[in-house]
């Protein structure tokens, strides 16, 4: 067969066009940008829908200590689709972007950059340090943000540093407090003792974590034949169990559900024969197993409702600890008694505040036990130790004192700081509030969200 000689792309309608066979993107990309910058098209937009229906995206701030990551472009990238589509559709939608510039992993790096410098520097020099590599990286991402074809007003960007955005805030502040809102108040937060700062609870991750946890018992010392008739006479005790034993020294009551049915067991058998504990009667059994007791008989039950205001005594201290009922008292693990310190845990402080019990905290901000002014003495041998320190040393205590029934290890999930990982503490410290339910603030909130337009209605 005689091969053809027809040019086959001669037999083709192409068109015809200046477009280059080659993308070159590398190459083009960075002149596209640069015409965009020198023709400032974000200006010419602004300009040309002037007048038209405002669509405005709040737009929350990278943080200013590091590269843009596949997370910032996907987040700006989706926010920039959404912001053109609207300026086709019309509306006239500005982009302000900004950058968070404060927080605690920018002054980590920044000490890491000083080294043994850092000693020799004021505090406002080392401020002055933070905000330089501040700086540098809000020029950094500015840049990367840019590459990517976001338009905004990246040359005048929020930065949470500046005196301006520092006036507003300040300004948002003193309006809540005119308006009766803010107050200071000792409230226990997520602590870490490392880094000496208090964490929001999207500061914290939860990772396993070693505990060792305690049977302690409370000796009543009010009547017990005010609690169930069948009491009278005996040597009766409530049975906590905590995975915390460093909160002891900070034990102002015991919680009781309520509802739920109590068992008062009279031991029979060891160390413990002829005394009567007070446990939720379903966790009785398991109760009895860990603490070994082998023989003795239930003599009395009650709803838990009946042990509100009984006074207990502190195992080591010379202190009363206060029957109280709370809600939180579950019936998955433990005693069905929760030991109840209000200076570290948020339920134990909202019940604390029912009944009217000091938001007492003998921990500092470094995570050691010290007495705070005004309140009784603690055991010397735990005083300037850590919380982590301290537990060892608090279960010796509470075994020389008889108070301790059993103990174990336990693996459970733990909350740890973000930032460096450490376990955190629950601790009270002075914290500015605003009181959701002062002067109706939160019903007028609840009543804000029917005037919003929600996108999409769901939300």
């Amino acid at each position: 067969m005689e091969s053809s000689s027809v040019d086959l792309k001669q037999t083709l309608n192409l068109p015809r066009t200046d477009f280059s066979m080659k993308a070159n993107l590398t190459q083009s990309e960075p002149r596209m940008l640069a015409r965009w910058s020198d023709e400032d098209l974000y200006g010419q937009i602004r300009n040309a829908r002037a007048g038209r229906p405002t669509y405005i995206l709040h737009d929350g701030p990278p943080y200013a200590n590091g590269d843009i990551h596949i997370g910032h472009a996907f987040n700006k990238i989706l926010k920039d689709f959404m912001m053109k589509s609207r300026t086709m559709a019309g509306f006239d939608t500005p982009y302000v972007p900004g950058f968070d510039c404060h927080g605690l992993p920018i002054e980590f790096k920044v000490d890491q950059l000083l080294g043994s410098k850092k000693a020799k520097m004021s505090v406002a020099e080392i401020r002055q340090e933070c905000r330089k590599y501040a700086a540098k990286w809000v020029a950094t991402q500015t840049k990367q943000f840019e590459r990517l074809g976001i338009l905004g007003r990246w040359n005048d960007p929020y930065l949470t540093m500046s005196p301006q955005y520092q006036s507003v805030i300040a300004g948002a502040f003193v309006d809540f407090l005119d308006k009766g809102y803010v107050y200071k108040g000792l409230k226990p937060v997520h602590w870490c003792i490392h880094d000496r700062t208090a964490l929001a609870e999207a500061e914290v991750e939860y990772e396993d974590h070693s505990s060792p946890s305690v049977w302690v018992r409370f000796a009543l010392a009010s009547d017990p034949a005010t609690i169930d008739a069948a009491l009278g006479g005996k040597r009766v005790f409530a049975l906590i169990w905590t995975t915390t034993p460093w909160t002891l020294p900070a034990n102002l009551g015991i919680a009781f559900h309520p509802k739920y049915p109590y068992a008062a067991f009279e031991t029979a058998s060891g160390d413990t024969t002829g005394d009567t504990y007070i446990v939720a009667q379903e966790l009785l059994a398991a109760t009895a197993e860990r603490c070994g007791w082998t023989e003795g008989a239930i003599v009395a039950t009650f709803p838990g409702a009946q042990l509100e205001r009984a006074i207990f005594r502190h195992p080591f201290l010379d202190r009363d600890s206060l029957g109280i009922l709370a809600d939180h008292v579950t019936l998955e693990q433990g005693t069905g008694a929760v030991h109840t310190a209000p200076g570290h845990g948020q339920e134990d402080y909202v019940v604390g505040q029912k009944y009217g019990l000091p938001v007492y905290c003998p921990v500092d901000g470094s995570g050691k036990m010290y007495e705070p002014a005004g309140t009784g003495p603690l055991p010397p041998e735990i005083l300037g130790k850590t919380v982590w320190q301290a537990n060892p040393v608090i279960i010796e205590i509470l075994k020389a004192n008889g108070a301790l029934l059993a103990r174990q290890k336990i693996e459970h999930s733990y909350p740890h700081c973000w930032r460096c990982h450490n376990a955190t503490i629950f601790r009270a410290t002075e914290q500015w509030f605003i009181g959701m339910d002062r002067n109706h603030l939160r019903q007028r909130a609840l009543d804000a969200i029917k005037t919003v337009r929600w996108m999409p209605e769901w939300g």
